[in-house]
């Protein structure tokens, strides 16, 4: 009597090895698949974040430097200002908006986890890196800087001339 081996199936090690490889090649798109979402993530965050900049800096386009009424007396909101009311630059100086603001200063309650902290400085006209002391120079430094929670997403700074 003959007795004949048939090979029509794998050996168990070929089917191990199998299996290795799919779920090595499963767990690369898993890993492969967290990374795009974390970087889809910071790209979302920092859209919004460019954004609230450019809603600041529309707002602070048309507004004269200095305070039409009062000149250059005061630096800062004047006393009993509230956001609607400002009307020149300078009074945006050290505001924080949480949640933050649009163009058209209504609160952009989406956004709530989001904050805008805006600083207004008279900068040295032949070096605009240096500050001077209030309305001492014809050039203003605006800058902004757009938080998630407590952590800056981006910031931007421009600058305004009196004239």
């Amino acid at each position: 009597m003959k007795v004949t081996i048939r090979k029509d199936g794998f050996t168990l090690i070929e089917v191990l090895i199998a299996i290795l490889l799919v779920g090595l090649a499963i767990a690369s798109l898993v890993t492969a698949n967290s990374a795009f979402t974390q970087a889809n993530g910071a790209g979302v965050e920092l859209s919004t974040a460019e954004f609230l900049i450019e809603q600041i800096r529309e707002l602070s386009a048309m507004l004269p430097v200095i305070d039409p009424n009062t000149g250059t007396s005061t630096f800062g909101p004047e006393a009993g200002e509230a956001l609607a009311d400002y009307d020149d630059l300078d009074d945006f100086h050290g505001a924080i908006f949480s949640p933050p603001i649009s163009a058209d200063r209504n609160a952009l309650v989406d956004l709530g986890a989001y904050s805008q902290q805006i600083t207004v400085e008279n900068v040295n006209a032949s070096d605009f890196e240096q500050v001077v002391s209030n309305h001492g120079s014809f050039f203003v430094q605006v800058s902004v800087k757009v938080f998630l929670n407590t952590r800056e997403i981006s910031s931007a700074r421009w600058l305004r001339s009196l004239y």
